[in-house]
């Protein structure tokens, strides 16, 4: 398909923090802890530091807003969301669950995503009108409709666990038909792609998931908060799923 300049900046971005990332993946790299006690590697700070280079020569007026290097222009018509190592973690343990997620954001509505995994091997992306793809080929949510027969996977539980619908999640676990824990980009991927029916997950932020929420929202499902508000720049937890899962989750949590 013909990408869009935008879609095609957000592509060649996550390709030049993937060659970054491979070259220092396994390396044994410097960690350093923020303030907010969440590491940092050169990967992060390199990775993003490309990124932003790509954006900002090719889209000036755009407003950026990254996990490292801040933000300028938040007010403009146009937001760009980057979180150029989601999974940190996972990069200084040398395991291969992180990506690059890279978002456009216009006048507070998501349009855009690329969640770029380039050592697990997936790289899924999603215009508005244009449908989602995984690894180039186009994919769409799933039809389930019961959580007796749903697959969910959820992440970040935390501050679910110590709040009032902890009680109410685990009884609708009890009776979903597959529980898994998958995590980061992979629950949305495979979410995007049919293979899971719904995500839960706390403790986010909006840099960690608008990538995804593009990606699933335009492969037919549904991305809002837990309480079921909208998705914004605020948000710290998150309900995808196919979209006939929504509402009997919603209801679960109560």
């Amino acid at each position: 398909m013909n990408h869009s300049p935008e879609l095609q900046a957000a592509l060649d971005a996550a390709d030049r923090a993937a060659d970054i990332a491979r070259s220092l993946y396994r390396h044994n790299v410097e960690v350093r802890i923020k303030a907010d006690k969440s590491p940092v590697t050169e990967a992060d700070v390199r990775c993003e530091l490309a990124i932003r280079e790509i954006i900002e020569t090719r889209f000036p007026a755009h407003g950026f807003l990254g996990e490292e290097t801040g933000s300028h222009h938040e007010d403009a018509e146009y937001l760009w969301l980057v979180d150029p190592i989601d999974g940190t973690k996972a990069f200084v343990r040398e395991y291969a669950m992180f990506s690059t997620q890279i978002a456009l954001m216009r006048r507070g509505e998501l349009v855009l995503g690329v969640s770029s995994a380039p050592i697990y091997g997936e790289i899924a992306y999603a215009e508005r009108g244009r449908g989602a793809y995984l690894n180039d080929k186009p994919v769409s949510v799933s039809n389930i409709s019961s959580i007796e027969a749903a697959a969910l996977s959820s992440g970040n539980m935390k501050s679910l666990a110590t709040g009032p619908q902890w009680a109410r999640y685990g009884a609708m676990i009890a009776q979903a038909g597959r529980i898994r824990g998958y995590g980061d980009f992979l629950h949305y991927h495979l979410l995007a792609a049919g293979k899971l029916d719904a995500v839960i997950e706390t403790d986010i932020n909006i840099l960690d998931i608008a990538a995804c929420v593009a990606i699933v929202t335009e492969a037919g499902g549904r991305c809002t908060q837990l309480d079921g508000a909208p998705i914004t720049l605020e948000s710290t937890s998150i309900l995808a799923s196919n979209g006939p899962m929504h509402a009997p989750v919603l209801a679960a949590l109560g």
